[in-house]
């Protein structure tokens, strides 16, 4: 038997003997993006899908960057086709010199074919590998591209990346109107067949794109993009423009917190800089609230790079020497000797990095010719030469304006100072905690599994002895641990990290998940690869949720990027029909149950049904079997889309400010489902 298997897994690894030519694939033109879609778009699911729509977008926008384009228009028609209309110069049709075909078809079919190559057509550009339009051509049935250029109109269809033809003339245009239009539906499985595709689906959220949408007319100032969504009976429309560019970002981002000094507005600079290694465009914007964590965001040529790099350095690096220059030349608290003590000691200096960019909102954006990303996602920036070209027009600017605005260099100081007081409190508490604990002893209310391997862990969080009792006995002992919470959870958004570290009900959270807290999270450390979230299907269940969301985004937010926390979905009802028990997991399920059973809610007679208020009244058996089964639970990964986004709704409704509050419920009151 053990020869057998070792035969077969030969087999798999080494191939065939017959080794010759004919095993050699060539894949020509766009043929390599349907064959390995992942490789350009990331997946072939929504992400990848809407991928799609920013690289058309990107073209539009580097036509603004140039100085060509001011207005973009998107609309999603129904059938989930996508339009996106710019007013730029149009993509030149002349016939190409070295291709022998149209330029409009050299830059739709060729990979590595566009005007971010010679140096003439873009300075700067996000599409900077070549290969975007030409990528959504391949990976839509079909695409139309038109184009508006001296005074005609041109226009070639594809369907899946192939010309169905010549470029043609099909009507003529006022010689001032330019411009080009890309309309294309995704290559995906519709209704309509099913014959193989090579994307999952086709179906465009539109609240996810407006997302990006916003940003880039945050980063473009003067900019307009127009969003239309047609695909329903009213069309929704949305309109994105900001003449005050990053600036107006950075107030968005603090319309609903205090901001510090009070009735100031951003700081902003933009400037053009050189250095050995390079130039660059360089503009950043922030601004303090009495918030307490850090919120930068960074930006290479309009692409949002999430993980940073070497321009992210570069402005911390140049922030924090900004504030150290003014510390050490003002003589604000040398007239108090514990705080003169407190600045001068190794606990400050410890942490004074991050105390100086707490409360800290702040936008950096640059621009340049052909930098150089990690992949073609582009989340971060690894051109090396921008990092101190950033960090010396951060300090210079940054050192300026304090100079000659000394109330606001003030009150920073006077914030970092008081940052470092609570940080190293913070740090005495956890010592405390962790003296406390030692030993490894777990919480209490932990009930553990025997399973080593973090990835094969799970960890119920449920709230209440009661259904934690049902949840424990109806577990799997060997994969799943039990964490019961109780009494009233703490709202972390109003509360500062070192009470967050001692909060009775926070305090097992982190001591089961046991990879620490706020900057000193440790990912690598967490003992569960799944935190699922288990509370009733109620309100008072959805603001439990809420409140663990909360300090999962606020103090463990890797957890989130890593997809490591989900919500449990328990059922609403369960529903007997002669011998038979089905459960309902909303009030959809409910009636299409009833429904396949020939029955109607007026046939009380002919079935049961309960309705779940609480975890706690089911038994161990049917927890088991609704809610925790891996083969037959239902459990929803906790994603992030748009980080931008998911902080200003925490914002107003976790924060302290309740006017945001009431005007967010006033508007929505109409979709609130309130239980009896």
């Amino acid at each position: 038997m053990d020869e057998e298997i070792r035969k077969s897994e030969d087999s798999l690894t080494r191939g065939s003997s017959d080794y010759n030519a004919d095993d050699i694939k060539v894949l020509h033109g766009l043929e390599a993006v349907r064959k390995r879609p992942g490789m350009y778009i990331g997946t072939t699911g929504p992400e990848g899908l809407h991928h799609m729509v920013y690289e058309v977008v990107d073209n539009s926008i580097d036509e603004a960057v140039a100085g060509f384009c001011n207005t973009i228009n998107i609309r999603i028609e129904k059938g989930n086709i996508l339009c996106v209309e710019d007013n730029g110069r149009g993509i030149p049709v002349a016939i190409h010199p070295t291709e022998g075909v149209s330029t409009l078809q050299v830059a739709l079919c060729n990979l590595h074919a566009g005007g971010k190559f010679g140096g003439k057509g873009y300075k700067t550009s996000g599409g900077l590998h070549g290969v975007g339009v030409s990528v959504v051509n391949a990976l839509s049935d079909w695409l139309e591209a038109t184009v508006y250029r001296d005074g005609k109109i041109y226009r070639q269809t594809y369907k899946t990346g192939i010309p169905q033809g010549d470029v043609a003339v099909v009507g003529t245009t006022d010689p001032s109107h330019t411009g080009t239009t890309i309309k294309f539906h995704a290559d995906a499985k519709t209704d309509e067949g099913d014959k193989l595709h090579v994307m999952e689906l086709d179906r465009f959220d539109f609240n996810v794109l407006c997302e990006r949408f916003r940003e880039l007319a945050f980063l473009n100032k003067g900019v307009v993009i127009n969003a239309t969504d047609d695909r329903e009976e009213v069309p929704v429309e949305k309109t994105f423009h900001f003449e005050g560019g990053i600036k107006d970002f950075v107030s968005f981002l603090d319309e609903n917190n205090k901001i510090i000094p009070e009735g100031t507005e951003p700081v902003y600079a933009f400037g053009n800089r050189a250095n050995a290694g390079g130039e660059a465009q360089v503009e950043f914007s922030l601004q303090y609230t009495d918030r307490y964590d850090e919120r930068i965001y960074s930006f290479a040529n309009n692409i949002n790079t999430r993980e940073g790099g070497k321009h992210l350095v570069g402005f911390t690096t140049g922030l924090v020497a900004a504030v150290r220059s003014q510390l050490q030349k003002t003589d604000r608290y040398k007239k108090d000797k514990k705080t003169t003590e407190f600045i001068e000691s190794a606990d400050f200096a410890e942490g004074f990095n991050s105390d100086v960019r707490e409360g800290l909102s702040a936008v950096i954006s640059v621009k340049l010719s052909e930098p150089q990303f990690e992949g073609q996602t582009k989340m971060k920036l690894g051109s090396s030469y921008i990092q101190g070209l950033v960090q010396s027009f951060v300090y210079e600017k940054l050192n300026d304006f304090f100079d000659e605005n000394p109330s606001f260099i003030e009150a920073i100081l006077d914030k970092t100072v008081n940052s470092a007081r609570a940080r190293v409190a913070a740090k005495h508490a956890r010592e405390k905690e962790r003296k406390k604990n030692d030993g490894g002893v777990l919480p209490s209310k932990l009930a553990d599994c025997s399973e080593k391997d973090p990835a094969n862990r799970e960890i119920f969080i449920v709230e209440g002895d009661s259904a934690g009792g049902s949840a424990n006995q109806g577990r799997d002992r060997k994969t799943q641990a039990i964490l019961s919470l109780w009494g009233k959870m703490l709202n972390v958004e109003k509360t500062r990290e070192e009470k967050v570290a001692v909060n009775d009900k926070l305090q097992p959270v982190i001591a089961s998940i046991g990879a620490g807290l706020g900057a000193t999270f440790n990912i690598e450390k967490a003992r569960y690869h799944k935190i699922i979230i288990m509370a009733d299907a109620d309100v008072d269940g959805s603001h439990i949720r809420t409140l663990l969301l909360t300090f999962f985004f606020r103090y463990m937010r890797p957890l989130i990027d890593a997809g490591y926390v989900y919500f449990a979905m328990p059922p609403l009802y369960k529903i007997s029909i002669k011998s038979k028990e089905y459960y309902a997991y909303d009030e959809e399920e409910r009636v299409k149950i009833l429904a396949e059973n020939n029955l109607n809610a007026e046939d009380e007679k002919s079935y049961k049904i309960q309705r779940y208020k609480g975890l706690g009244e089911m038994n161990p058996e049917q927890l088991w079997e609704t809610t925790m089964d891996p083969e037959r639970r239902f459990i929803t990964r906790v994603q992030l889309s748009d980080a931008i986004e998911a902080d200003h709704w925490f914002s107003v409704l976790m924060g302290e400010d309740v006017e945001p509050r009431r005007v967010y419920i006033e508007e929505n009151a109409t979709y609130a489902n309130i239980d009896a």
